[in-house]
């Protein structure tokens, strides 16, 4: 037998019942176009557009949808931005997981192994570890490459260095290498050339920033346009310099090792790139690339040997710190770039620095940051300038080969006290120095310099202190930990001087209150022989003086904020 069908049930309505839900609707409707009366709110507008009739209409048109498609690229760009930062994040959490686990099983093992026989090795990153592959650098070259930078040559000067090399005794030589000519006014130059060759043989050079490589392809853009290598790739003075050290290996009769020494960011490893021809070494604008010592052979009379930065001692002035630091202003304290970048444009011509920048007149170098924050869009929250990451901006194009600027030698030319003629001569003995004379006039010509209004001139600090030895170098944590003990001592010595003021202050009231008590007794001796004769008006007077006295000696003693503070609690009249 068949189930019978279920009916659904039915929607139909009374007509009085729709009628009725109808006049509600439209009682609700009136009711709320009445309250937007009142409220006077309308209807947002529609855009009508740019009319056909405008002039320049379809360019008009592209100009906005050139802004959408900006913005939609920019939206693409900080979405995978976020994305790399979580994987980073990712990645980081997983590596401290690691080593905790790992930390954790070496513990066990090494419970019952004594704790003094265990040495920590020294990381890569740490002062220490660069003397120690400086110093290997050092022992093991016949020739010290010392390079500067030509917009402050005397600045990357390191006087510790040149001592050690001119004092090691046998036939171990210095050459100064004067790198980035390019960026310097060709009289600037000249001028250089002619102060340094007189204590060191000295080099001009133009190292190339960026040596194509065998294992790199083509890079590619967006618009399929191939990447010139052309104007990165040029080097000069690299033949003047091979010469040089051919022709002193032929006076030794033997294969010798050559140094690359200096400051971070002069250019050392780029300089063996382009004696080479082709990529031998890794370089970056990020301070403290080249980490241990690298061999590079040119041929086999000569190898060259790439060395990690020196580091600048801390009592150098802060100009230099900023400039010859090792430490990377990304990685460093705010407050650290702060100073170095005010250090730098204290020490600048301002009116080329408006020039080059394109900003208005500034009082300080603070408002200087602030108006380049808001020139290039570097904004907080609220439209406030973003100066902390502009003072490392900043200090990137100074410390790196953007910014073109210059200083001049010193009038008087004075030699440190480690050179003497004697060391002049033996510095210069076997290499042929008329032909390097010739040779670095060449290189100078050929070259395209900035004309002096288009750089900036440049105050420089003199020669920066180093520190080669691995004894004398003070790490990051153990500075740290003076500063706070030097902190603490502080403290407790102002809370010893604050205690001794009290006890001073808690004195010198006794004896104002014992001299007042004294006047008061004087005051009173005084008053009783002529009772008789005062009158009530008198008497009235000498009340309101000596109440005046009172207040104005209460006024005295109290200090600045209850001045200051009212009482409400109490009706003045």
């Amino acid at each position: 037998m068949k189930r019978p069908k279920l009916r659904k049930a039915s929607k139909r309505l009374s007509c009085h019942k729709r009628y009725k839900i109808q006049k509600k609707i439209r009682e609700h409707h009136r009711k709320v176009r009445k309250e937007a009366k009142k409220r006077g709110h309308k209807k947002p507008k529609k855009d009508p557009g740019i009319p056909s009739a405008a002039p320049f209409k379809e360019e008009l048109l592209r100009e906005v949808e050139q802004r959408k498609q900006r913005l939609e690229e920019l939206k693409q760009k900080q979405k995978l931005n976020r994305q790399k930062e979580h994987e980073k994040k990712r990645k980081l959490e997983a590596k401290k997981n690691a080593a905790t686990v790992k930390e954790k099983a070496e513990g066990k093992e090494s419970s019952g192994k004594s704790k003094g026989k265990t040495k920590k090795p020294l990381n890569k990153n740490s002062k220490k570890s660069f003397c120690r592959e400086l110093m290997k650098v050092l022992e093991a070259s016949d020739v010290v490459l010392e390079v500067l930078d030509a917009r402050d040559p005397m600045g990357c000067r390191c006087p510790q260095l040149e001592q050690a090399v001119t004092s090691s005794g046998g036939s171990k030589k210095l050459l100064l290498v004067l790198n980035k000519i390019d960026l310097v006014p060709k009289d600037n130059i000249e001028k250089w050339l002619n102060y340094l060759k007189k204590e060191f043989p000295t080099v001009a050079f133009k190292s190339a920033t960026m040596m194509k490589d065998k294992t790199m392809q083509e890079q590619v853009t967006k618009r399929h346009a191939r990447v010139d290598f052309s104007e990165t790739s040029q080097y000069f003075g690299s033949k003047c310099l091979l010469k040089l050290l051919q022709g002193y290996g032929k006076t030794q009769d033997r294969a010798i090792q050559v140094g690359v020494v200096g400051f971070p960011n002069v250019g050392k490893s780029s300089i063996i790139n382009s004696l080479k021809g082709k990529r031998a070494c890794n370089v970056g604008l990020t301070r403290g690339v080249t980490k241990s010592m690298q061999t590079v052979h040119l041929d086999k009379q000569t190898k060259m040997l790439d060395s990690p930065s020196i580091i600048a001692d801390p009592s150098n002035s802060p100009l230099a710190l900023a400039l010859r630091s090792i430490i990377d202003p990304e990685g460093s304290d705010s407050a650290d770039v702060l100073e170095g970048v005010n250090a730098i444009i204290n020490h600048c011509s301002k009116q080329q620095v408006m020039m080059h920048y394109n900003i208005p007149d500034f009082r300080d170098p603070e408002e200087f940051l602030s108006l380049l924050a808001q020139k290039r869009g570097m904004l907080k929250k609220g439209g406030v300038p973003d100066i902390e990451n502009m003072a490392k901006l900043v200090l990137c194009d100074w410390t790196g080969a953007r910014i073109k600027y210059y200083s001049q030698p010193p009038g008087f030319q004075k030699p440190p006290p480690y050179l003497t003629e004697q060391k002049i001569a033996e510095m210069q003995e076997g290499f042929n120095l008329n032909n390097l004379e010739q040779e670095n006039s060449n290189t100078v010509q050929a070259l395209k310099h900035p004309s002096p209004a288009s750089s900036i001139a440049f105050q420089s600090a003199g020669m920066t202190n180093g520190t080669i030895e691995e004894n004398k170098v003070i790490e990051e944590g153990s500075e740290r930990e003076n500063m706070e003990t030097s902190k603490e001592e502080e403290e407790e010595e102002e809370e010893e001087f604050t205690e001794s003021d009290n006890d001073e202050d808690d004195v010198e009231e006794e004896d104002d209150d014992d001299i007042r008590e004294e006047s008061q007794v004087q005051v009173t001796r005084k008053a009783k022989p002529g009772k008789r004769q005062t009158n009530p008006a008198n008497s009235k007077e000498q009340r309101a003086g000596n109440e005046r006295s009172r207040s104005l000696s209460f006024s005295l003693d109290k200090p600045a904020d209850e001045d200051d503070a009212y009482d409400f609690n109490t009706d003045y009249v």
